[in-house]
């Protein structure tokens, strides 16, 4: 074997699989922007009720997932989760200490979602980013 390929699987022992994207995988709860279909900031998901873009996407769409921010408590985001049993679509709750302004993320496993804008531009969402 190789000098190289044994320095690459030690540092791989040591330090773990290098991350692709980590800064946008740590804002997107874990996935990265071009799988992304559909982004609420915490306070969205804080909302009253669900969002109608969010209930199109879970009816329209196969192969998607949502991800879900783990420091919100239950009671916020059970909507979105009932949702997502009703069309059968898996969820993650994401409880690794990501520092994200993001409650809830819908997104392709694999592949690119080819999605121009990811938000839903309300009041939240100008209050959230601008904090």
């Amino acid at each position: 074997m190789s000098q190289p390929k044994i320095e690459e699987i030690l540092q791989r022992g040591i330090y773990g699989t290098p991350e692709t994207l980590p800064e946008e995988r740590k804002l997107f709860l874990g996935t990265i922007s071009e799988r992304v279909y559909l982004a609420l900031t915490n306070k969205q998901v804080r909302k009253k009720g669900i969002y109608s873009e969010a209930q199109e996407i879970m009816k329209k769409h196969k192969g998607i997932r949502l991800y879900i921010n783990g420091d919100l408590n239950y009671p916020a985001y059970s909507n979105y989760v009932h949702a997502a049993n009703q069309h059968s679509i898996p969820f993650t709750i994401v409880n690794d200490g990501r520092d994200t302004p993001l409650g809830i993320v819908i997104a392709v496993e694999t592949g690119i979602s080819n999605v121009e804008d990811i938000f839903i531009k309300d009041k939240e969402f100008h209050q959230d980013i601008s904090e």
